[in-house]
């Protein structure tokens, strides 16, 4: 028996790396979020729109990016029947968007293979309007960016303006199709205050990559 033909589907999938969250769990991950009426989300790869029906339920203002033109013709066809004009929809590559100059959290569920892209994205300069992002991401990952004290170095970059948290463990059940390993909610919150300004990025970044690895046994003890 051959095996079964891909489908153009099928081929978007995989070079998207795309896992679809199932609802009763985008709601659970939504709902401990803690979103508040009139806040302005960002939701990266919304694919079937479960976590954009979510949000929408809570009254915050969404802007779902499906860089897919099928899902993103299909979600922005359900926003526009059932999600009563708080969902706008776009299409396009994350990485490459423009960022909102006022404050903003960000959702979404990552493609393992550009999890650090998308970090990087969001992370990298603290002059960003972004306030929190919770992004699910490969177990491990969010295992490792969480630890403390940092256990890496681009993590170590990001630390002076950014906290880190481990949420919830997603178990790759949750996804269709369903993928090899499981994931977690990693947390990230702006710290109020930075634990230095924001115009110091460039020079403590290339400090630490100068001095990178640091010994962190005594501080361990």
């Amino acid at each position: 028996m051959s095996a079964r033909r891909r489908t153009s589907r099928d081929e978007r999938r995989r070079r998207l790396g795309q896992n679809f969250l199932r609802p009763e769990f985008a709601d659970r991950i939504v709902a401990e979020a803690d979103f508040r009426p009139g806040e302005l989300v960002i939701e990266f790869g919304a694919g079937l729109g479960a976590i954009t029906i979510a949000l929408a339920r809570r009254q915050v203002d969404v802007v779902a990016v499906e860089i897919d033109p099928v899902w993103a013709e299909r979600l922005r066809d359900h926003a526009g029947e059932a999600l009563h004009n708080k969902v706008r929809v776009v299409e396009g590559d994350f990485l490459s968007l423009s960022l909102p100059n006022r404050p903003f959290r960000v959702i979404g569920s990552l493609p393992f293979g550009h999890t650090t892209d998308v970090l990087r994205r969001l992370l990298d300069d603290p002059y960003l309007a972004l306030e929190r992002a919770d992004l699910i991401v490969q177990w491990e990952v969010a295992r490792k960016r969480a630890a403390f004290p940092s256990s890496t170095l681009r993590s170590t970059t990001w630390v002076p303006w950014w906290e880190f948290r481990l949420g919830r463990h997603v178990p790759a059940t949750a996804f269709r199709p369903v993928p090899r390993v499981d994931s977690g909610v990693l947390t990230i919150t702006r710290r109020q205050p930075p634990l230095l300004p924001p115009a110091m990025a460039r020079s403590y970044s290339e400090f630490v990559r100068s001095h990178w690895p640091f010994d962190l046994s005594v501080s361990r003890r």
